[in-house]
């Protein structure tokens, strides 16, 4: 018995580290640096604004009225469940101001530019 509860015990341990480590690899600050900045770029040409005081991508979306907003909100937040990261959101009608940056790097992260890609990808 204790054998096998050794064994359920590494396995979840050495999952935890995984999803862990995968965390840490996309966890990277990324404002100011050369690698990412075409795609910082590519994603102020769509309307998103870098705010290096606040280390965070933002942006505001309209939509058509409550009901777009709210279901476009809905498939992004599936979307996020998905990634385990989540956006700072404001809602008013059919405007829907978002705000993204990572915890774990206190700032932008390659996840924070997946999920603006994402989100512009639905609006």
């Amino acid at each position: 018995m204790l054998s096998v509860c050794s064994l359920l015990l590494k396995r979840v341990v050495k999952t935890e580290l995984s999803c862990n480590l995968k965390m840490a690899t996309k966890a990277v600050r990324i404002l100011g640096s050369a690698e990412y900045e075409a795609e910082l770029t590519s994603l102020k040409q769509a309307g998103w604004s870098v705010d290096t005081e606040k280390d965070q991508l933002s942006k505001k979306f309209l939509f058509k009225d409550f009901n777009q907003a709210f279901g476009w909100m809905s498939r992004v937040a599936l979307h996020a469940e998905k990634m385990d990261h989540h956006p700072e959101w404001f809602n008013v009608y059919n405007r829907v101001e978002v705000s993204l940056s990572t915890h774990e790097c206190k700032g932008v992260s390659p996840r924070d530019l997946d999920m603006a890609k994402f989100m512009d990808s639905i609006s």
